[in-house]
């Protein structure tokens, strides 16, 4: 796999090198597109244009998202690939089917290779911080998993820079791999909580950052300047209370005469500002179509000054 126009990063300190823009599944792989042979297509014209990095989850559409990308990487040379999974959601009923227990981590990355299809994960998330579990069995058997070559890095998810420093102080005293990655929520509306408390911790730990909804559920792309017709925000109640507001479409629709002087998309302009941002590793994409993720990786060929980040900054300033 080679393509010019997509580059590379290291992911923090790691030798580990993620693409720039990454394809994730979060609702829309098993969930919003069921065909297998789209979800094929789609994946397939990511690996050729560059990208290396797939992100999904076992509680994404409940495991049919690891079957279906599974089943359209597996076409794939595995070494070329990048696959993270994530464990911490309810995946049953069943009282020990949640968290970050040492019995739901070994047993759910077991069911995670098995629906990928792979003998191991390259990155393996803790999907959110755990407050029944004491961090340090977590951290144990993250550890074990490494050493098991079940998994080759673990990253958490959504932890606050307490959590991680916590998580850090552990490893650090008890020798245990430490957690390389964390993949926040962030974009230009959601901006204080990852640039106050998450950035500076994850930066002096040396940690990468691959951060999810970078178009803030397809507000940024100004889809819903004139209403909430269809889309992410029309189907998740908790996005739409916190997203749509009139200040925030305001914004967006002021966006719309820097994206236009640059002759580029919203979309593009939003995605090409998180990609320049300090420490980032790569941004998450979401496609439902061959189409969007050409428009989403159209966001390679946009240049950000120094002017348009002032501008967007204080645009969407908190």
């Amino acid at each position: 796999m080679f393509n010019a126009n997509m580059s590379y990063r290291n992911m923090g300190r790691c030798g580990l090198k993620l693409s720039t823009f990454s394809l994730g599944g979060w609702t829309t792989f098993g969930g919003s597109v069921k065909d297998f042979t789209s979800i094929r297509s789609i994946l397939h014209l990511a690996y050729e244009s560059g990208i290396n990095f797939f992100d999904i989850a076992d509680v994404y559409a409940k495991g049919d998202a690891e079957r279906m990308m599974g089943g359209a990487l597996k076409e794939l040379p595995r070494h070329e690939l990048v696959i993270s999974s994530k464990v911490f959601w309810p995946m049953s009923e069943d009282i020990n089917d949640k968290g970050l227990s040492r019995k739901h981590i070994l047993e759910s990355v077991n069911r995670s290779l098995q629906r990928i299809g792979t003998e191991y994960l390259d990155i393996y998330f803790c999907h959110r911080y755990d407050p029944d579990t004491p961090v340090e069995e977590t951290i144990r058997i993250m550890d074990d998993l490494i050493h098991h070559g079940k998994i080759l890095y673990w990253g958490t998810s959504e932890w606050t820079a307490d959590q991680i420093q916590e998580a850090m102080d552990i490893c650090e005293k008890g020798g245990y791999y430490k957690p390389q990655v964390e993949q926040p929520q962030y974009n230009l509306i959601a901006r204080e909580k990852f640039e106050r408390d998450v950035q500076p911790k994850a930066s002096f730990h040396g940690m990468g950052l691959v951060t999810w909804s970078p178009l803030a559920s397809g507000l940024l792309t100004g889809k819903y300047d004139d209403g909430i017709h269809d889309g992410r925000l029309s189907k998740i109640d908790y996005l739409k209370e916190t997203l749509y507001t009139d200040e925030n479409v305001h914004r967006v629709r002021e966006m719309k005469k820097i994206a236009d002087a640059m002759e580029c998309t919203r979309g593009q302009l939003a995605l090409a500002w998180l990609a320049t941002q300090p420490g980032m590793t790569s941004v998450i994409l979401g496609a439902t179509s061959i189409e969007q993720l050409q428009e989403n990786l159209g966001a390679l060929k946009v240049n950000i000054t120094e002017e348009v980040d002032k501008d967007l900054k204080k645009l969407f300033s908190f």
